[in-house]
């Protein structure tokens, strides 16, 4: 339960709350030192604090100074003071001190307990945002604790501090290119430089010259000697997105450079060497390109050396909710935007959607959602994601309910095969002829008859 403590002298209103707050674990305390000494045994995410504490009741000072204490032990407490009718000075003065909010005398246990469950539910989303961040912070950028990205996970680990060239596979917006910077941030290259080309939205005249640079003259336009991006990439990891997407005659000069490790800029004449770390990514089945001779098997053996396949987002589970809640607190910022939370439809819609755009599908539905939404939490309206049916936004977690239908579905099975036949039914299922009779009055299916 969530853990609240009362700090108040008085014995009738400490009763009163006690019965107010029946949904937490209550702690109380009738002064500064016994309110500390709880604070530092029970760390109560949230305190009712009453600024007249003895031996000073008639004024502020003892109360003000159990609040500064208490921030100064736990910061992150939601402390909400409670003050007289008339005292209204020195509840903004808590406030300026770092109080969650305040609230007047006499007390109303209606409002107290909306002021109480608010406060609790900003503890909430500030831990789930903490705890993203760890999540973050454990391996780069990835986000997740589903099994499938678990794994994944583990062998980005692995590969890492190695010099092993990594084929990343995966659909259109499954993070490839956030896997490759995690692998480079956790390489022996990390102070180096990343350099990243995308294959397939450079036009193939040009693709060469991004790659292997050119010497000045070398065409119409090369006004002065220019760096590839292979050379720019010197020292560091160089990342070639969507290598499926390459010509075939820019495969061979690649395979020559990953072999030797040497380039030849266009319009020059000498080697130049360079020593980088390759990751490559595509969302093609290269393996069937080389059968089709689309793609150059030795160049596909090359950037293969390590394969790593990263999950579609239908194939994370939860992760859908864990990433959701990530980005809402991410856009929030960005938007300037107040938005708590997901209302179950959200949730739902957000579980049943087949996420075809996967990850960056999942940005754009939120970023326009955060924009659009009205309420405090996002809807499954706000996401453009209303289910088509009753039955798919609501899955069946009811027992009860679940083991009716497997039980019907077994029975009406087992008639079938026993090609309507009581006796024989009940026997495939197990059970004596009376008892299947009684489900079938149970459930009623009049349609199977004796």
């Amino acid at each position: 339960m969530q853990k609240l403590l009362i700090v108040d002298d008085d014995l009738g209103i400490q009763k009163q709350l006690k019965w107010s707050f029946s949904g937490y674990e209550l702690f109380f305390a009738e002064d500064r030192a016994s309110a500390i000494a709880q604070l530092r045994r029970h760390e109560p995410q949230v305190i009712t604090l009453d600024l007249g504490l003895p031996p000073d009741p008639a004024n502020a000072s003892e109360g003000l100074a159990a609040l500064s204490e208490i921030l100064e032990l736990a910061p992150n407490t939601k402390v909400i003071v409670i003050t007289g009718n008339d005292d209204k000075e020195h509840a903004l003065k808590a406030i300026a001190l770092g109080a969650y909010d305040f609230y007047q005398k006499p007390v109303d246990t209606d409002t107290i307990n909306v002021i109480v469950d608010r406060a609790f539910k900003l503890c909430e989303l500030e831990s789930e945002n903490k705890a993203l961040h760890q999540r973050v912070s454990s391996l780069g950028n990835i986000i997740g604790n589903s099994p499938a990205i678990q794994r994944a996970c583990k062998i980005v680990e692995r590969i890492a501090p190695t010099e092993i060239t990594t084929l990343l596979l995966g659909e259109s917006g499954t993070g490839k290119e956030v896997f490759a910077r995690t692998l480079h941030e956790r390489s022996l290259r990390s102070d180096k430089p990343f350099v990243a080309i995308n294959c397939a939205s450079i036009p193939e005249n040009l693709l060469e010259s991004e790659l292997f640079g050119y010497e000045k003259g070398a065409f119409t336009g090369a006004h002065k000697t220019t760096k590839g991006k292979i050379e720019t990439a010197h020292h560091g990891t160089l990342f070639l997105d969507e290598i499926g997407d390459m010509p075939q005659a820019l495969q061979a000069k690649l395979l020559r450079f990953l072999q030797e490790r040497v380039i030849e800029r266009i319009g020059g004449r000498s080697e130049i060497a360079v020593d980088v770390r390759v990751v490559c990514a595509t969302h093609r089945d290269l393996s069937k390109m080389t059968h089709d001779e689309t793609f150059r098997e030795d160049l596909y053996y090359r950037i293969s050396e390590m394969t790593l396949n990263i999950p579609s987002l239908k194939e994370r589970d939860q992760d859908i909710i864990l990433l959701s809640k990530y980005f809402l607190s991410q856009y929030n910022q960005e938007f300037s935007r107040n938005i708590r939370g997901f209302s179950e439809d959200a949730i739902n819609a957000l579980l049943h959607h087949s996420w075809p755009g996967n990850i960056r599908e999942l940005q754009n539905k939120l970023k326009s959602a955060i924009i659009m939404a009205e309420g405090k939490n996002i809807t499954a309206e706000d996401l453009n994601l209303t289910p088509s049916n009753e039955e798919e936004a609501m899955p069946v977690l009811n027992l009860k309910e679940v083991r009716e239908k497997a039980e019907s579905h077994a029975i009406r099975k087992a008639y079938s095969i026993a090609n309507h036949n009581i006796s024989k039914a009940a026997s495939l299922l197990g059970v004596t002829r009376p008892t299947l009779y009684a489900l079938i009055d149970k459930y009623h299916m009049t349609d199977i008859k004796s």
